[in-house]
């Protein structure tokens, strides 16, 4: 595993519950229900490159409802930190369902403290990153984020009715008041 150095600033995105027992910006939940790319022992930040990944990230693990009280926080990465990026290409496996090569991968990254962050693939759309956060690492201060923010789920997501404007629901069209 070879660091480098992040010349830009990077944004991420983390979902959770403020109300919740831990906060949003904290490894805590991957200690207890380690992820893809951890093991127990050694606990990391999932967050995602985008908003809309950190939303089909959420939903996956939802089970097909609607997540309670779901807030989102955009999280600031400075330039200057250190930074790997996963190669899928030269890990077979990584994207298996049991998880061996990547939390095997993930967990040797995190013990040997060699960067601030890992750039993986997003299983659920493979065309996206997410952002593993390695917050027991000595630069992990010099990240930030902003406040929590309300998330408005899509009802049709759920398998709800789709909610549209009166004219396109009925087909017709209301008239332009001259």
């Amino acid at each position: 595993m070879t660091a480098q150095i992040l010349d830009r600033i990077l944004t991420s995105y983390r979902i959770g519950d403020p109300a919740g027992v831990y906060p949003i910006y904290d490894s805590t939940g991957s200690k207890l229900w380690p992820g893809r790319w951890n093991s127990a022992t050694t606990p990391l930040i999932y967050s995602s490159e985008h908003y809309s990944t950190a939303m089909l990230e959420k939903l996956v693990h939802g089970n097909g409802h609607i997540p309670v009280n779901q807030h989102f926080i955009e999280i600031q990465i400075p330039p200057g930190v250190t930074y790997e990026v996963f190669s899928p290409a030269h890990h077979p496996g990584w994207d298996a369902e049991d998880c061996l090569v990547s939390k095997a991968y993930g967990t040797a990254w995190q013990t040997s403290q060699t960067s601030l962050i890992m750039i993986v693939p997003s299983l659920v759309a493979r065309m996206e990153m997410n952002i593993l956060i390695n917050d027991s690492h000595p630069e992990a201060h010099r990240i930030t984020h902003g406040l929590h923010q309300p998330i408005w789920w899509d009802k049709r997501l759920f398998g709800g009715a789709a909610t549209a404007p009166p004219a396109t629901r009925t087909g017709k069209k209301t008239a332009k008041k001259p």
